[in-house]
């Protein structure tokens, strides 16, 4: 199952999106345009379902309020809404739709709560099954306000009919190794328990692995690593004497004996390659990634959305949706990536704007010609005054 559909209004940078999603999806803009806003409407959808989130922690603890989460250009009509819908396959079918609106209630000398203005849940036959605050009546009584603090996602109790959704954002993972953290072992003790990948609780996830697992994805790493990491030749995960596990590689020189590495002393973009090859590979929810070309040479940068490809597909159907932002030349200079898979995000006076450039008829024609994605979409994301940039500096 993959997320087709995202409909959105005032969030972040966004005052309107309605966008269609395909099972590989490139977010492409400059600098502060909403690319990383746009791939946390994912990540507050998980945060709204995981156990110990919900609204309020997705909302307040997560994100620090309503008000930061609100568009800036949001006008007279200033709720927060959004729109999933999901499906199988590529015709788009609607096996589920979930939609939650939500605003503030509280400020000044009360604590400010994030309140539902609506949740609701339609299967894949348009049965209703959650249309709240409406099912928040009881007996022809009034809804007790307090009830709308809180969504039925977050309950067990209450999604039972839905219950599928609610594992689906579970499931939801982001990737954005920061080797620095992933170098320091000090860090594992509060980052190992983490939603998302950073560092350290990347290498607990591979530890948590049942063996076999973890032997098989490992191996898959090494033999990629082989390919694309100097002298090296093989990779194993150890434990220190304190019990924390760390990742190994070892590689060829004239001794010998191979020299032996922890991840500390491992490169930037050999840490994001590993921390990219293991999410790929671990479970079958969608998955974020954070300009994965980050430290990366080009020529394996121009092999991502191949691997991506190969890794997310499965006979009969897809293993997992995968969307990515990015601003690299080369990743997108993939030929295989098709427009129907990028979107573009566009800076306005009104807020950002989302456009496919399957719905540009300049582009399309550029892609006839025999351009790349590259080459007809980078230059239409870039800053229109760029090229007096360097002038500034006279």
């Amino acid at each position: 199952m993959y997320i087709s559909k995202l409909v959105l209004e005032n969030w972040r940078n966004f005052r309107s999106v309605e966008a269609s999603l395909n099972p590989r999806v490139f977010i492409v803009g400059p600098n502060a345009s909403g690319k990383s806003n746009l791939l946390d409407v994912f990540r507050f959808l998980r945060d709204l379902a995981t156990t110990g989130g919900g609204l309020q922690q997705a909302v307040n603890k997560n994100r620090g309020g309503v008000s930061k989460i609100r568009c800036l250009s949001a006008r007279t009509q200033s709720d927060i809404k959004i729109e999933v819908h999901l499906s199988n396959d590529l015709t788009h079918q609607v096996e589920w739709k979930y939609e939650i609106g939500f605003s503030q209630t509280g400020g000044g000398i009360v604590d400010a709560r994030a309140k539902l203005k609506y949740e609701r849940v339609h299967d894949k036959h348009g049965k209703l099954l959650c249309n709240r605050p409406n099912d928040d009546r009881k007996n022809g009584n009034s809804i007790d306000e307090k009830l709308l603090e809180y969504t039925w996602l977050e309950q067990p109790n209450a999604n039972a009919a839905f219950r599928e959704v609610a594992e689906f954002f579970e499931g939801i993972q982001y990737l954005h190794v920061v080797p620095q953290l992933m170098r320091d072992s000090k860090s594992f003790t509060h980052l190992s328990n983490t939603a998302d990948f950073y560092g350290r609780n990347l290498i607990e996830r591979i530890n948590r692995a049942n063996k076999k697992t973890q032997s098989s994805f490992l191996k898959r790493i090494e033999k990629a690593l082989k390919l694309a990491v100097p002298q090296f030749s093989q990779l194993e995960l150890v434990k220190d004497e304190d019990g924390i596990p760390h990742l190994q590689a070892r590689y060829k020189h004239w001794r010998a004996v191979d020299a032996k590495q922890l991840e500390n002393q491992f490169s930037d973009g050999t840490l994001r390659l590993i921390g990219f090859l293991w999410a790929m590979q671990d479970g079958n929810k969608p998955l974020l990634l954070e300009e994965p070309e980050l430290s990366l040479h080009s020529a394996i940068v121009t092999e991502l959305a191949d691997i991506i490809h190969r890794l997310q597909t499965k006979k009969g159907g897809i293993k997992r949706q995968v969307i990515l932002t990015t601003n690299s030349f080369d990743l997108l200079s993939n030929k295989g990536i098709s427009p129907e898979e990028v979107l573009m995000l566009l800076p306005s006076d009104e807020g950002t704007v989302v456009k496919n450039p399957a719905d540009d008829e300049e582009i399309l024609a550029l892609l006839k010609g025999g351009m790349s994605i590259a080459e007809a979409v980078v230059p239409k994301t870039a800053p229109k005054s760029i090229h007096q940039f360097s002038l500034q500096f006279d």
